[in-house]
């Protein structure tokens, strides 16, 4: 798949505009750093980012609006940070805390963009309509593989789906569920099957991705019947206002469990992998890897290759590898 590159006086004006904007930022947090005096260093955790501005959730519950000094990085939903009060409702983010994982994306120099920390599942939503892609789906499984973080495969709108239809849809995932990642199927439209669902949820912080028109936002909205409620809550205790319906947010679900909903998943792409990495992201390779004859194999025509015996023997399927060259090659 081609990707489309900016030329080097692009990517100039972009740096340019993007320093000088982290120099007003970092001034801003300078002043916010000079207000908080003496204030004590505290732990929090960012439940939502938009912008610079993050809302910072302290151990007692209670939520701020954080500005963030610009040299340790780049906190997202779902960070845990070192933060200072400097009054009722404000304060200033002055270092990250070690991440358990982190989703990211690369950005128009292909560098890592973190969009969402200390995630621990990874629900990918399909649908019969948009039909899934088998290239897709493995993108995100490898993705879960990279970052280690457990995938779920969760099957919306099944409600549009009957008798052969259905059959042959599920037949698709077999081999995902023969080589171990989980598939629930859900309608959120008519709220079936959701209790499968929320009982992966529980006790989890998960993200949702899928492409465009699986129904994410229908399924979040399902997961949170009070989703508007709290989100102006969340609106009202960190001053983001109107803004809050588009940032990355982190929400409490009923039942148990937390649901990141970002909206830069909703154009999530895979980062720049080398090949033993995306080998590796193909979990049913492992086995195999070090076994061809050529240490530089690509699987593809080379003799005495082992991950092409494999398919041969009936350990892989023809699907996944077809996935892998075609990943390997954007």
């Amino acid at each position: 798949m081609a990707k489309h590159r900016l030329t080097d006086q692009q990517k100039g004006r972009i740096q340019a505009i993007q320093e000088k904007r982290r120099q007003r930022l970092d001034q801003k947090a300078n002043r916010s750093l000079t207000a908080a005096g003496d204030s004590p260093t505290q732990e929090g955790r960012i439940i939502i980012r938009h912008g610079a501005t993050l809302g910072v959730m302290d151990r007692h519950g209670r939520f701020y609006r954080c500005q963030t000094r610009q040299h340790i990085g780049h906190p997202v939903c779902g960070d845990q940070v070192i933060w200072q009060q400097v009054d009722e409702k404000t304060g200033v983010v002055t270092a990250l805390l070690p991440r358990k994982s982190v989703l990211s994306r690369p950005d128009y120099s292909g560098r890592h963009k973190p969009l969402a920390a200390n995630i621990s599942q990874l629900v990918i939503v399909l649908a019969p309509r948009p039909a899934p892609s088998g290239y897709l789906l493995d993108q995100y499984l490898v993705t879960a593989e990279t970052i280690q973080v457990p995938p779920l495969i969760a099957v919306n709108k099944i409600d549009l789906l009957h008798d052969e239809d259905a059959r042959r849809f599920f037949q698709q995932l077999d081999p995902y569920k023969a080589i171990g990642y989980p598939v629930v199927s859900i309608s959120a439209k008519e709220e079936h099957g959701l209790e499968a669902l929320i009982d992966r949820l529980k006790r989890e912080t998960s993200i949702l991705v899928g492409q465009s028109g699986v129904g994410k936002s229908s399924l979040i909205n399902a997961l949170l019947p009070a989703h508007e409620i709290e989100t102006g809550r969340l609106s009202e205790a960190t001053g983001l206002g109107r803004h809050t319906t588009s940032a990355a947010t982190c929400y409490a679900l009923p039942q148990g469990g937390e649901l990141i909903d970002s909206p830069g998943v909703r154009s999530f792409r895979l980062t720049d992998l080398t090949r033993r990495e995306l080998e590796r992201g193909f979990r049913e390779f492992r086995p195999f890897i070090g076994h061809c004859r050529f240490h530089n194999c690509t699987h593809a025509h080379e003799p005495e290759c082992a991950i092409q015996t494999a398919v041969t023997n009936g350990d892989i399927t023809a699907l996944r590898l077809d996935n892998f060259h075609r990943l390997s090659q954007t």
